[in-house]
């Protein structure tokens, strides 16, 4: 880590929580692990980022729309909102994604804050050139968000211990990493991340 790094929180929200409307197994599990990335951010003074899914009630995301998901973070929902044991820093920059009739955008780079700036420009105002991602899911959001972070030259480490996959298929988890790793992303867990950064 580096003083030009910040740390983006993908989508978690109570729909994507054990009891939500899109639950991923084990998803409240990476609550803590998060938090304790967040903790260490913040200590460094580093920009935290959170990502929201704010779906409008009718989208063609949703099944019912011809969509490929039931309904989940439908905006001012409970659903909606970030899980209640998430914490979320007082200066921590949200930014929401799939506000539009037809918008997927699984990638937090398609996710903008109130003032309708997107994310790649948050994190060029601050001068961000190294991004760590977890959230959730591995094999969704933050998966394209890893990508699109990559393709916009961002070195970007996957979180590992702080993700969880949809898993839609046996080996989604795995195939998202390797895809990640493939297009130059680096893979760590908290230990690994910040063995060399605790005299910091």
């Amino acid at each position: 880590m580096n003083t030009s790094s910040a740390l983006l929180v993908v989508d978690m929200q109570n729909d994507f929580l054990p009891g939500g409307a899109l639950p991923i197994e084990n998803g409240d599990r990476v609550i803590p692990v998060l938090n304790r990335y967040i903790k260490r951010f913040e200590s460094m003074g580093r920009p935290l980022f959170y990502s929201r899914d704010w779906h409008p009630t009718e989208t063609a995301h949703f099944r019912e729309f011809g969509g490929e998901w039931p309904p989940h973070c439908v905006q001012g929902t409970e659903g909606a909102e970030f899980a209640s044991d998430l914490q979320v820093a007082s200066d921590g920059i949200i930014v929401s994604k799939g506000m539009g009739w037809d918008a997927q955008s699984y990638s937090a780079f398609l996710a903008q804050d109130d003032e309708g700036t997107h994310l790649e420009d948050l994190l060029r105002e601050r001068d961000v050139t190294e991004l760590y991602v977890g959230g959730l899911a591995l094999d969704y959001c933050v998966k394209f968000s890893v990508l699109d972070a990559l393709e916009k030259r961002i070195n970007t480490t996957l979180l590992v211990d702080a993700t969880r996959a949809v898993n839609n298929e046996t080996h989604d988890a795995e195939d998202a990493i390797e895809e990640m790793v493939r297009a130059g992303a680096q893979v760590v867990t908290f230990e690994r991340a910040f063995t060399e950064v605790e005299s910091l």
